[in-house]
This record gives C-alpha cells, structure tokens and sequence, in this order.
C-alpha cells in the first residue's frame, strides 16, 4: 500500500505535464493556474479510471470497426468534458480536445517507457537451476 501513493502522484505528474503541453501547444487548449491544473490531472485521473472502461465497453464495435481509433473519440470526449467541469480550464472545442488528448496520451506513452526502461539482467552462467542434469528425450 505504501508503493501505490507514489505510483499514483507519478501518474498526476505524468498527466499534468501533458495538460501543461496541451495547453503550450494546441490552440484553443487554455489553464489558468496551477490549482486548476491540479484539479484537471485529478478530474482526468478519475474519469480514466472509472468512466473509460464503460465508455469503451459501449463503443467497442465502434472501436474495433475504426480499428482502435475511437480510442481516440473517447479520449478527447472525456478531455472535452473535463475542460466544461473545470473553471480555468478551457478547450475551445471537438478538434482541439483531440490535440490534446493526443498530446496527453503521447506524453504518458513516453514518460511511462522512460521510467520503465531497465537495464537487461545480466546473462546466466553456471549449472541450470533445478540443480539436477536435463535429459532430452
């Protein structure tokens, strides 16, 4: 229980810097202030993992027929209702969601191979585990 409140303010982190992005790069994607930045990646946070799931259930014909990219409708249906929820957060409209849910999701895709990147264990040498010889037969 302890490891899950760091994973989970990593994950806020992750998403705020991609809101941050969104709102540096996409026109029409605006935030005010750090507090409703907080909010945002919180609100996002939610929605991501309680209301994706179901929307994805009900729309997974929809998903399978455009090959995975109602994924992106999803998304940028849910960055577009997070920016009426939240005062100081403001995305002017359909395409400008679907920048910044771009944005957001290319964002999380890189950070989280970064942070996951390992180095490869180092290659075993010596007798095979089980201790005993193998026989192939």
């Amino acid at each position: 229980m302890s490891s899950s409140f760091p994973q989970l303010l990593a994950r806020w982190l992750v998403l705020a810097l991609g809101v941050t992005l969104a709102t540096k790069l996409i026109p029409g994607i605006r935030c005010d202030d750090v507090g409703t930045l907080i909010a945002v990646a919180v609100l996002l946070s939610l929605f991501n993992t309680f209301l994706k799931p179901l929307l994805v259930l009900f729309t997974l014909p929809f998903i399978l027929v455009t090959m995975g990219l109602g994924m992106i409708v999803i998304n940028a249906l849910l960055f577009l209702f997070v920016g009426r929820l939240v005062d100081g957060f403001h995305v002017a409209g359909f395409w400008s969601a679907v920048g910044g849910a771009l944005v957001v999701s290319a964002t999380n895709f890189f950070i989280s191979r970064f942070l996951r990147s390992r180095p490869p264990p180092p290659p075993r040498t010596g007798p095979p585990a089980s201790g005993g010889e193998t026989i192939d037969i």
